[in-house]
This record gives C-alpha cells, structure tokens and sequence, in this order.
C-alpha cells in the first residue's frame, strides 16, 4: 500500500496523475491551471489526504508554479467558490440603500488587504486604512490573524479596549444586518471559509510561505460585491502577476502596490510601484454607458466596461506628506499596543504630522482614489468639510493629495470613530 493510499479517508481521491506531472514536467503533457484548482477545490471538501495536499502545496511552491498568474486566479476561484455563501440579493438591496455614490464610485465594497511576509512588521496599516475609509465608502475588510507578523488583522481588532468588535460572530447570515447599521464590516477568514480547516495543519506542518499566502487578498467571500480594491505584495515580481489575476478574476477597478523596500504598502519612506487597473466604456456595449446597473455581468453578455494595466511609482510627496524612515512605524508589537494605537488615530489624538498617521493617510487615500470618488469636483462630507477639492492629478492620473484631505476628514471629524463604533455595536448584539 503507497503512503498517499494509507493516508487516504474513505471518500477522499488521488491526484498522483497530477503530482508526477509537475514533479516531472513532460512537454506533452503540461499541467493545466484548471487540474490545479480542481484539485484545490478537494482540499476545501476534505477529498484529498493531508500527503498529497502537503505534496501539492510544496511542488507548487518548489516550481514556481504558485506564483503564476492564472493558477492563482483559478485556485482562488476555487476557494471562494467554497467559501460560505452571503445572500446576493438582501446583501446588493442593503448595499444600494446604504452607499453614496460620488465621482465615479458607484457605492459598491471597497477592500484593501495586503499578502504579507514583508518581514518589515509595520504597523497595522490596511486594518487602520479599512476603517478610516468606511465613512466614505463601504468597506468589506478581508482579514484573518496574523501569520507572518507580530499582530494580525484579527488579532488587532480582538485587542480594542474597552469592548472589541465580535469579529468570530459576522457571518454570512448576519452582514447584510452590519451593513444596515454601519459602512465597515470585518469578514473574519474561518468564519467564511470552513474549509480551510482540512489545510491549515499542513500549512503550520509544512512551516513554508504556499500559494495559500497569495489566494489571502483574492478570496474575499463578497468578491462579487467589491468594486474597489488596494492589495499590497512583498515583492515587486508579484505586483505584475497579482495585476493580471485581478483581471484574469474580473476586477476593473483595483491597484496593487508595493514598496520599494519590497513592503506590501504604500511606503512613507520613498518610491512605491503600483500596478493600476484603469475601467473604460466597451465600444460594443449596447446599453446606456451610465447604466450602474448591479446586474450581475456573466461571460455570455457583454461587459459595460474593460479594464488596461498601467504602470508608475508613487512617493509621499505625490500625497503632500514628507518621507518618513521605515524605522519610525515599525509595529514590533504585540496587538493590544497596536489597538490602543489605532484608537489614538481614530480619536484624532495624535499630533497631524505623526509618521504612522502619515503612513496610514496615504493607504487610506489610495483606495479613495481607486474607489473613484476622489474624480468628484465638489465635496459635502459633512461637518467639518471646507469643501475645498484639490483637483492637482499625479502619478497614474490619480488625485493623492485629494485622497489624503477625505482621509484626515474621516479622522478629524470623528466619522471613522463612529464607523467603527456602530461595527462594534452590533456585532456585540449577535450570539
């Protein structure tokens, strides 16, 4: 008896065909993305034993396979596809009723979530980034606990005092129920993804980074509702292949970044390199070209939009804000340091040119100008808003500094504060 075959439940299949072809490559025989997220898809369904999917994850990882662009798209497909499912139409009615719409946003979720393993353990930058936009837009933040850093996505929320969100709570029959009370919503992983369970003791056994590193910022459960997204890479030979498995997943609005430092953020401390998803008008579609319809786009019809890659770095002085050294935002922490931290932000109690408020503004004003609101000519934010638009373009054709005046609004005014609260609020009201 082989050891995948003593290993094996009843239930469970082999995928021996599939590993002896990427252990030994044939020409005539090339390995297809499609046989790789299938066999992905036994993984979340507890079909394939944990020797070949230890087998699997560490062939991938040994050629180079999982950092190709259309088996990261397919497998993600894979996961998502697995994941708990939300109900599409009471979650699209609450959307509709609760967004705004403004310059060419079209009040869908907003995402911004990085892969982590820069091995710089800044602070936690996407989470603060996430709740700090919510008072603009709509944010379904992806997030799970830390695996590479000091404090994960999860492990910060957990750590807020005097009362956490209920993060373990959010489920895919309560979000349409968050979204009625509050424009942030924090979709905890395991919650969402059950099926991660048959991986995760081999990904801890393995103790290597595998292509599950890389579906993380890909598998949001709500990917159908996400309009807008920033996703951060570690290192720049990802930025290109993450780019095309947005477009290969159907994203049209999106820009994946990464610091010169190989750092899976926007960095205060110089260049950034951004790959850019930039949405136009299909010539062959038929309908009104200001139809924001949220009818689902399917192969067989034609998209109302198309989307092309553009490159070019940012600096902070694109954002009007002075570099920083990354060793002023470093958050070697443990996560109760870093909550009690991003409440300082949230309640506008640190002084306007702290570094790591800096660091934040400029991610928070990336995915304001992804989302596309900041193309609007006029602004009514609410108390506390001059009104002032700064229409200067930079790099990309994006208005930063725009970005960074609607970012220090959400802290300043107290709106993201009370973003958050509301989250906190009616998670803590579910069982």
């Amino acid at each position: 008896m082989s050891a995948a075959e003593f290993d094996q439940k009843p239930g469970q299949v082999s995928i021996s065909p599939l590993l002896q072809t990427l252990a030994y490559p044939n020409e005539q025989r090339p390995v297809e993305a499609g046989d790789i997220a299938s066999a992905f898809a036994l993984i979340f369904e507890d079909r394939l034993s944990a020797i070949q999917t230890a087998a699997l994850l560490t062939l991938l990882h040994s050629t180079g396979k999982d950092k190709d662009a259309e088996i990261i798209a397919k497998c993600s497909n894979r996961m998502r596809e697995a994941a708990s499912q939300v109900d599409r139409p009471t979650l699209k009615k609450v959307i509709k009723a609760r967004s705004k719409k403004e310059g060419s946003y079209r009040g869908g979720l907003c995402d911004i979530v990085g892969t982590g393993g820069d091995s710089h353990s800044t602070f936690n930058i996407s989470t603060t980034a996430s709740i700090i936009a919510s008072p603009l837009i709509m944010v379904a933040k992806h997030g799970n606990r830390a695996q590479t850093s000091f404090s994960g996505s999860a492990d910060v929320l957990n750590a807020i005092s005097p009362i956490p969100p209920k993060i373990s709570a959010v489920s895919c029959d309560n979000l349409p129920q968050v979204f009625e009370s509050t424009n942030y919503a924090f979709l905890f992983a395991p919650n969402f993804h059950p099926g991660m369970m048959y991986a995760n003791p081999v990904r801890r056994a393995l103790g290597l980074r595998t292509i599950f590193n890389l579906m993380g910022p890909l598998a949001n459960p709500v990917d159908w509702a996400i309009e807008a997204r920033v996703v951060g890479v570690a290192y720049q030979s990802l930025g290109p292949v993450f780019a095309e498995a947005l477009i290969q997943n159907g994203c049209k609005k999106a820009m994946v970044i990464c610091g010169e430092e190989d750092l899976d953020e926007i960095s205060c401390a110089g260049n950034t390199n951004c790959w850019k998803l930039n949405e136009y008008p299909n010539p062959a579609y038929k309908g009104s070209p200001d139809d924001d319809s949220s009818s689902d786009e399917d192969e067989y019809e034609t998209p109302r939009t198309l989307v092309k890659l553009e490159t070019f770095k940012l600096h902070p002085s694109d954002f009007g804000l002075p570099v920083h050294p990354l060793t002023e935002v470093y958050g070697k922490k443990m996560p109760k340091d870093n909550a009690a931290k991003i409440m300082s932000i949230l309640r506008n109690e640190l002084p306007r040119d702290d570094p790591i408020l800096h660091f934040v503004l400029m991610n928070v004003a990336a995915l304001f100008v992804i989302s596309g609101i900041c193309d609007s000519d006029t602004s009514d934010m609410g108390p506390g808003d001059d009104g002032n638009v700064i229409t200067e373009r930079g790099p990309g054709g994006g208005r930063w500094k725009e970005g960074v005046r609607r970012a220090r609004w959400a802290v300043e005014s107290g709106a993201a504060l009370k973003c958050l609260e509301g989250f906190i609020e009616v998670t803590n009201k579910f069982e």
